[in-house]
């Protein structure tokens, strides 16, 4: 093991044909790709440089922790800020410290109002470091435009929307061009303080240059609604009309704030994965869970991951909290959503004998909603959610909440409905639901939903047939309203009559 090196890769404004040799072949040679991203986890920076990544890459996700929101960090906005990049730049150490070449990427260029620069604050001190500069978004919005910016001696001036209005109309008063970037939602203050410096009829508007969507305008004519961030305000060329933090070093194991996120995964695949859980995944140093959810989460050699057997929840979720007691920060992971028949309430119920860790729930798509929306809108008014396994409660006491909600004529997602040693269950279940109800009512049975595999079979609750269902199915059983159209599509009306 050597000592990594740390490059900021300047992407361009976002055609993928605009980044420069060097910062391909970087990428391309790169063993890990870092990249930022809102909440929402969408990364432009990673889908500019998709087409030069290649199989096998370590993959950094680093969420933003807030982008416009409140916050209630003692340190206020900044100080949120400056634990997550603290955060991240620790991150990117451990790799740098087992001697791999760390590519953090970035749109337009890396010291160009990017986030890069907060890595590289942290971090060029300690490791071999290199910029490849990009081409900007001033740069790209001046070529789609085809207006030079500045000629001989003149004057251009960037300023961000984001500062004050009276200020924005000075700085504009007194140049010969400018460039305001970050629009959004300044973007009726930057047209205000254009109009008050006189000079709004020299004024373009540009949005998302040199991509699919690009967009070129008079701003005077451009309606503030609907605005995003990428895109800037450019007054052509006339005759064409800090403070450095302290260096943060990633904290030992043992100085880590241990916590439990308990992550819902969905039903499966990364598109059904929420922002906050790819968050609450990227952050962990250890992962916990059955096996094959596990490997559901892509490989990241920074973390530690712990794959069980499918019984063993209690020692599960106890062994998640004794790994958080002595610093790390784990994520307990569930197919679906993780209060529902899966491991919230047992690492909740485990969480009593350790009251200095802290635990947070994750929530995920659960299966019902995703073979319901296969299907169409089964779940559309009233339903309620069992489960048919009788390992953790008598069969009793199913057989009584399957009558209960059939007498009720509630729509019902089955969990559980059978396994290699279940195969009575659901037979059982079909014959107490045909007592209260009519034998043509809708059954959706939904299998391995959103995986390799997946089967999507609509019948009735007459001809249902135990021998098509397995562990890796979930049945929708509708009641006396639900509909099948012409078309096989399942729904259940919101009126009732």
């Amino acid at each position: 093991m050597g000592e990594g090196r740390l490059y900021g890769v300047g992407l361009g404004p976002g055609d993928p044909e605009l980044v420069t040799v060097k910062a391909a072949r970087l990428i391309g040679e790169a063993d890990v790709i870092a990249y930022h991203a809102a909440r929402h986890g969408r990364s432009i920076a990673r889908s500019i440089a998709l087409p030069y990544l290649r199989d096998g890459q370590i993959e950094e996700l680093l969420l933003y922790p807030l982008t416009t929101e409140t916050t209630d960090h003692p340190g206020g906005y900044q100080g949120a800020l400056d634990d997550f990049y603290a955060g991240c730049a620790g991150r990117l150490a451990a790799h740098l410290d087992r001697g791999r070449t760390v590519v953090v990427l970035a749109e337009g260029d890396p010291l160009f109002y990017g986030s890069y620069m907060h890595m590289h604050k942290r971090l060029a001190h300690r490791y071999p470091t290199e910029v490849v500069p990009g081409v900007t978004s001033v740069s790209a919005a001046s070529a789609v435009l085809g207006r030079p910016l500045v000629e001989r001696d003149e004057v251009l001036t960037v300023l961000p929307g984001t500062l004050p209005g009276d200020v924005l109309a000075d700085r504009l008063r007194d140049t010969d061009s400018a460039a305001v970037l970050k629009l959004g939602r300044t973007f009726g203050k930057v047209r205000d303080a254009l109009a008050e410096a006189g000079r709004l009829d020299d004024a373009w508007y540009v949005e998302r240059a040199t991509m699919g969507a690009e967009r070129v305008a008079p701003l005077k004519d451009v309606d503030p609604e609907g605005v995003p961030y990428f895109s800037l305000a450019l007054l052509a060329s006339p005759a064409e009309r800090t403070f450095v933090p302290p260096p943060v070093t990633a904290p030992a194991s043992g100085e880590v704030s241990g916590e439990v996120s308990v992550v819902g995964l969905g039903p499966a695949g990364r598109p059904w994965l929420t922002p906050e859980a790819q968050e609450a995944l990227a952050a962990a140093t250890d992962l916990v869970g059955y096996g094959p959810y596990v490997d559901r989460v892509p490989p990241n050699p920074r973390q530690t991951r712990h794959r069980t057997d499918n019984r063993v929840e209690a020692e599960r979720a106890r062994h998640a909290l004794e790994l958080a007691r002595a610093g790390a920060r784990v994520a307990v992971v569930s197919s679906g959503d993780p209060g529902v028949f899966a491991m919230a309430s047992a690492v909740l119920e485990a969480a009593e004998d350790f009251p200095g860790v802290p635990v947070r729930v994750v929530p995920g798509l659960t299966a019902a909603q995703a073979v319901a929306s296969r299907a169409g809108a089964p779940l559309g008014h009233d339903y309620c959610v069992l489960s048919l396994s009788d390992l953790l409660k008598p069969w009793d006491v199913v057989a009584a909440r399957l009558t209960a909600a059939a007498r009720a004529d509630l729509v019902l997602a089955i969990y559980n409905p059978a396994s290699r040693s279940r195969t009575w269950q659901v037979a059982a279940a079909r014959d107490l639901l045909l007592e209260h109800r009519d034998p043509a009512t809708p059954v959706v049975i939904g299998r391995n939903v959103g995986g390799d595999g997946e089967s999507v079979t609509v019948t009735t609750l007459g001809e249902l047939d135990p021998g098509q269902v397995d562990m890796r199915c979930l049945l929708i059983i509708g009641s006396s309203t639900t509909r099948v159209t012409g078309g096989g599509v399942v729904y259940t009306p919101r009126r009732y009559p």
